[in-house]
């Protein structure tokens, strides 16, 4: 469980009324960057998205998109605006994205992340996923070239389980 009780920061799920912020953030972090559409459609099919802002504000310091399936959750979208990088951010929407996945009884955890984006494989090494595969060809890249993902997987440990004052692991 996360327990933001105490922190400075805040989640909530994102609307499309967040969308100019989202995409202002979205449009300084990637040359390639989600369209207003892609984060309209995840909303509409009730797709996981949150917000992380200062608490009791409204600029996004980082958000997440996910799609749950049958006992996994697929991570589509993790960013932290620029001036907020290099904080540990990236990790405490990790947290929160590893809780709900646990929240909801999804056992796998996967994403998919550019080959050359070394930082976050690090990240996510450092985190407990593994390489699961490569997709060829997966993201644009510059010069109409095509860039490879590396599909990565964490296995989500469960909440313990407590029945009549006993945890059961």
């Amino acid at each position: 469980m996360v327990d933001l009780a105490d922190s400075p920061l805040a989640f909530r799920a994102m609307t499309i009324m967040d969308l100019d912020r989202v995409m202002a953030v979205e449009t300084m972090a990637y040359s390639f960057p989600w369209t207003r559409g892609n984060f309209i459609d995840s909303i509409a099919a009730g797709y996981l998205a949150e917000l992380m802002t200062a608490r009791g504000g409204d600029e996004p310091i980082g958000y997440f998109v996910a799609m749950a399936g049958v006992d996994e959750l697929h991570l589509l979208n993790l960013t932290v605006a620029p001036a907020h990088q290099r904080q540990g951010h990236a990790g405490r929407l990790l947290d929160v994205i590893e809780a709900r996945a646990r929240d909801r009884s999804l056992a796998t955890l996967w994403l998919e992340v550019r080959e050359s984006n070394d930082r976050a494989l690090r990240l996510y090494g450092r985190r407990g996923f593994t390489r699961a595969g490569l997709r060829r060809g997966y993201y644009p890249a510059a010069a109409g070239r095509r860039e490879d993902a590396v599909v990565m997987a964490l296995a989500v440990i469960p909440a313990p389980v407590q029945t009549a004052g006993h945890v059961v692991e």
